[in-house]
């Protein structure tokens, strides 16, 4: 049974895709070919290392009379200069290759071509996606076309792809194998990612970042088309009965699973500026409107810093006062921790309750009772 497992394991193998050594966007195939050489360079020292010491053991074994036998050896310089040079010179070429490599494909910077010997223009402009990964599905927003997308992202062939990428709640990452490697989303952050699909056809994206119950089914659709195609696809999308506004958006934020392509007509201008800031909702202040306030500075403030934004009772949904507002004497104090102490009873008195927390000078009731009085200050 085992010999026809291991007879089929091949045949079965041969239907496998291993789409990251075999993908279909130019910058996917720079990263395949970074880990080949990288590979092929760490094993010009592992493979002479492994026949080596099979080589040894087998020549100075035991029942092997005819092997030299020199116990007070113990240096050659000719030996000694293999062994460290050609490990050293390795590693500086598999340093200049990552050096090399990690400046040419860094996702934030615009494609310098589309494919080997097309060399992309600076004045070439790139289809600009904003993406965003909510619990558990991708939302997918085109600027030019006016339309949005949830689980389903088409991509014009052999032009450059810029993805401006963000999360509605928590950290996932933007991955299509075919196309470039998985960049992180995050909320209230923005990363970028530019690349390109050069062959049609349908690939697979998701999420390879552990996000909770729906994650297992947060993939999507990825439809790499020419040109003409592309522009009926964009078509058929604004004739779409659905139109993505903030009541429509906040209802599309709540965490589900399995969900199915959805197109969108049109989208509530600026939307992803505010998911970006965190102000989805009635009331919210964006974080881009809080640093600007915050970094203003008022000539007036001892402190040097401008007023604070958190005035208004409405930052997400927070309703007290803010503490840079605060005087020292409304903040009220917590108790000293390292005020000196007196000496713990010990062995002197077995069983005394002070012995059951030797962390705080003060007893329990009253540290307890003087945060709460802190805490209502």
């Amino acid at each position: 049974m085992r010999t026809a497992v291991a007879l089929l394991a091949p045949a079965l193998l041969g239907g496998c895709d291993w789409v990251v050594m075999n993908p279909s966007g130019d910058v996917a195939r720079q990263q395949a070919n970074l880990i080949l050489w990288s590979t092929g360079l760490m094993l010009l020292i592992i493979v002479p290392v492994i026949a080596l010491t099979i080589l040894f053991a087998w020549k100075y074994r035991h029942t092997n009379e005819e092997a030299d036998y020199e116990p007070h050896w113990d240096h050659s310089t000719g030996l000694e200069l293999i062994i460290w040079s050609a490990p050293l010179m390795i590693v500086i070429a598999l340093g200049a290759l990552t050096w090399i490599s990690t400046h040419a494909l860094d996702p934030y910077r615009p494609l310098a071509r589309l494919e080997p010997g097309k060399v992309l223009a600076k004045t070439d402009k790139p289809l600009e996606i904003q993406v965003v990964s909510l619990d558990w599905k991708w939302l997918f927003i085109y600027p030019e076309q006016g339309v949005a997308t949830v689980n389903e992202l088409v991509l014009p062939m052999n032009r450059q792809v810029r993805f401006r990428i963000t999360s509605s709640s928590v950290m996932n990452t933007f991955y299509v194998p075919a196309m470039a490697g998985m960049i992180y989303s995050m909320p209230g952050m923005e990363t970028r990612l530019h690349a390109v699909l050069n062959k049609p056809g349908r690939f697979e994206g998701l999420s390879a970042n552990y996000s909770g119950a729906g994650f297992s089914d947060m993939h999507f659709t990825v439809d790499s088309v020419d040109d003409a195609g592309f522009a009926k696809w964009a078509s058929e999308a604004r004739s779409a009965p659905a139109k993505l506004d903030m009541a429509t958006y906040i209802q599309l934020e709540k965490p589900s699973e399995k969900v199915p392509a959805i197109r969108y007509a049109a989208f509530q201008p600026q939307l992803f500026d505010r998911i970006l800031g965190m102000c989805t909702k009635p009331g919210e202040t964006c974080m881009q409107a809080t640093m600007m306030k915050d970094g203003a500075r008022d000539p007036h403030r001892d402190s040097g810093h401008g007023d604070p934004v958190n005035d208004s009772g409405h930052m997400r949904g927070s309703e007290s006062k803010g503490a840079l507002q605060k005087e020292p004497e409304e903040k009220g104090s917590s108790p000293h921790r390292n005020a000196p102490r007196p000496a713990p009873p010990g062995s002197n008195k077995p069983g005394n309750e002070d012995n059951r927390s030797m962390t705080s000078a003060a007893p329990l009731p009253a540290m307890l009772t003087g945060l709460t009085a802190a805490a209502r200050s």
